[in-house]
């Protein structure tokens, strides 16, 4: 479990096709190690990676098959830019939100304007997605915890102050870049628990009207 509160950058030193999957090292020279075990979980980039080596400069991890296919992952070449967090302990302060690290889609920034010191970005997600994301909610961006400021159809607005744009990727960010998204889990888990099992295979029915019915809103 994560907080989304980026604790220093690396770079991908290392990507190694390897049974069919993918291996990798990470290096970063601002990231604590010191505190760091073997099978401790580290996000990079939002996703949630398994430490199987560990460097007095970062870190070597495996990639699924799954990640791969629902991350961006796939595409990032040696040399990329990474967000890492590691894992939250039960003495941390929750600074973001609850992150977990397993991504739900791409998203796609699509426009970005400055807004006083501020830089404005309007995403592109998945429609699916888009029912987890209501204004004002919590959405992890490259593994980075960010507040929505505005939703249409099937975009939505964030905006970046300067601290957060010098700490992390975003600095990077331009229109066309593809990011890896994580929605808010007690969406996710609250509709779930509406739908009960017997609906676990069918299509999502959540809706205001249900919310009003279950007792969560009035």
């Amino acid at each position: 479990m994560f907080t989304g509160i980026i604790e220093a950058t690396g770079v991908l030193k290392e990507l190694t096709l390897k049974g069919g999957d993918l291996a990798l090292r990470v290096q970063s020279h601002n990231l604590d190690m010191s505190d760091v075990q073997l099978g401790d979980s580290i996000a990079t980039n939002g996703v949630c990676l398994t430490v199987v080596a560990k460097h007095s400069d970062g870190f070597s991890a495996d990639v699924s098959n799954e990640t791969l296919g629902l991350t961006r992952f796939s595409q990032y070449q040696k040399g990329q830019k990474v967000n890492l967090e590691k894992a939250l302990q039960a003495t941390s302060r929750l600074g973001g939100h609850l992150v977990s690290g397993h991504v739900d889609g791409i998203a796609e920034i699509v426009s970005s304007n400055s807004n006083g010191r501020a830089t404005e970005y309007w995403l592109q997600a998945p429609e699916n997605l888009m029912k987890y994301i209501p204004y004002k909610g919590s959405v992890a961006i490259d593994g980075i915890s960010l507040t929505v400021n505005a939703v249409e159809k099937n975009r939505f607005k964030l905006t970046i102050v300067p601290h957060t744009a010098q700490e992390t990727t975003i600095a990077d960010f331009k229109v066309g870049t593809k990011v890896n998204l994580e929605v808010d889990q007690i969406s996710r888990y609250l509709e779930r628990l509406i739908q009960g099992q017997s609906s676990a295979a069918s299509e999502s029915t959540l809706t205001t009207g249900l919310l009003a019915k279950a007792g969560f809103i009035k």
